[in-house]
């Protein structure tokens, strides 16, 4: 049995036998809710939480062993495989760490340090940092190589500095050693970018975060979202930073870590001075912001596993809130100059009656609408009213209630209810394709007033209509 499936009844905490089977029939096409109801007996009851962890873990980990794969042919063709190497690679756990080790040997552009490398300065710069008490212009002497581009002793101690600050950056326990640290002690810090107005009306929903900054460990999803948005749209610099005073002269926390993995120390030494400002090039020029990317992304994955969750949490609570009921709904779509539209539905959702009233500014036309909306419940039954929660909600909803109030003074024992429900989507409905189809003759404002009647008698019905994205239910859903 093959080492994913070991490791996926470890993870899970079953048989490899169970295991086996699950990945077997997902495989041969079975999907996670057909396997959790109708084959229980083959995978020994493993539930459809174990089934989905078990799907993902199962993509992660054969996706992890293809490039584990691709990694171990391609150092082999370079032929730099040692032992040791293949022992590393076939023991990383993650696809993080298994970069971490292949970043020395994957292919790329020339860089400065392989020029240095190949014009024979790699032994001076071994030499530098083996024994600091040599002195670095004397000993750079004879290494000058003009052909190679570097005229003079000046330009040898650089590309000692590009060589070596190339290889700690691809050091991948160094490397790991620092993501973890950061993770742990960084900040994500933003603030309002140079030359921004703050009073620009979408730049200012960004306000609390002009001068902003928060352990990045510890940064809620809505605000790492919103933060991240914020420097998509260019209105935030977003920057991973350490709370420490810099002071000149002095290493920085990052390059004293550096410094301590390496085994070094300033001792006054003739190559001291240029070993620290190399491991600070390595720093601030190769390892600052390739790990503030890395953490940057890791934040975002995890935000957005958070956001889809909310998301996923609330449109189910929204699709599944409990209907109406098949009676006729006048839904009221709320508006102030535009007026209010209102569109009557039978008991099937079938389109009865459309009108559009003007209660509010600058008509307030309010003894009007109640007559119009009063004849509209006479005519066709009206039992439910339907209020959208938008703009000009509450207004409507008094329109309603004094509606409510006048049919019964007219009509002694008339029963009618009124509810606000969510309008989020209906908008976007009425200018669709599917709307287009389905209210072919309806005005587009118009069509919102429908959607807003039939949910109330059928949420789930109607919702599914719309683009999930758009029923306003998540936090940040169109960034994920």
């Amino acid at each position: 049995m093959n080492k994913i499936l070991l490791q996926l009844a470890a993870e899970l905490k079953v048989r490899p036998a169970q295991v086996n089977a699950a990945v077997e029939l997902l495989d041969g096409g079975a999907t996670v809710p057909f396997i959790a109801r109708y084959r229980k007996e083959a995978t020994d009851n493993l539930d459809d939480t174990q089934l989905r962890d078990l799907e993902a873990r199962l993509g992660y980990l054969r996706e992890l062993e293809e490039r584990r794969a691709a990694v171990l042919k391609s150092i082999d063709e370079q032929g730099k495989l040692t032992p040791e190497l293949r022992a590393a690679v076939e023991n990383a756990p993650t696809k993080q760490e298994l970069e971490d080790i292949y970043l020395p040997f994957k292919p790329r552009r020339r860089t400065k340090g392989m020029i240095a490398r190949e014009a024979g300065l790699e032994p001076l710069a071994d030499k530098l940092f083996a024994d600091p008490t040599l002195v670095p212009l004397d000993e750079a002497t004879a290494f000058i190589n003009a052909e190679g581009g570097f005229a003079d002793a000046l330009a040898v101690l650089d590309g000692v500095r590009d060589l070596l600050s190339e290889r700690w950056a691809e050091d991948a326990a160094l490397v790991g050693k620092l993501r973890t640290w950061l993770w742990d002690e960084g900040l994500l810090r933003s603030k309002l970018m140079d030359g921004k107005d703050e009073n620009n009306p979408d730049i200012s929903k960004f306000r609390d975060y002009f001068d902003y900054d928060e352990p990045i460990n510890r940064v809620p999803s809505h605000r790492a979202l919103a933060v991240f948005r914020g420097r998509t749209q260019e209105f935030l610099d977003a920057k991973l930073v350490l709370d420490e005073e810099l002071v000149p002269g002095q290493p920085s926390k990052a390059e004293g870590r550096i410094a301590i993995h390496l085994g070094w120390s300033h001792a006054k030494r003739p190559a001291d001075d240029l070993i620290r400002k190399t491991i600070a090039w390595t720093w601030k020029v190769k390892l600052s912001l390739s790990l503030e990317r890395d953490l940057f992304s890791r934040l975002r994955e995890d935000a957005e596993k958070v956001a889809i969750k909310v998301f996923a949490e609330n449109l189910r609570d929204l699709l599944l809130a409990a209907p109406a009921g098949p009676r006729v709904v006048m839904g009221l779509d709320p508006g102030i100059r535009t007026g209010v539209k209102v569109a009557v539905v039978d008991a099937t959702g079938k389109v009865l009656d459309t009108h559009t009233v003007y209660p509010h500014e600058p008509r307030k036309d309010w003894e009007g609408s109640i007559h119009t909306l009063g004849r509209l419940c006479a005519t066709h039954g009206v039992n439910l009213i339907a209020i959208g929660n938008g703009t000009a909600s509450r207004e409507t909803d008094k329109l309603a209630s004094d509606l409510i109030k006048r049919i019964q003074q007219l009509a002694p024992g008339t029963y009618i209810e009124k509810v606000v429900v969510s309008e989020a989507g209906a908008s976007v409905y009425s200018a669709s394709e599917f709307a287009s189809k389905e209210l072919p003759d309806l005005d587009v404002s118009l069509r919102g007033a429908v959607s807003i009647a039939r949910r109330l008698q059928d949420p789930l019905a109607e919702l599914v209509k719309i683009d999930p994205k758009s029923i306003g239910v998540g936090q940040y859903q169109h960034d994920v």
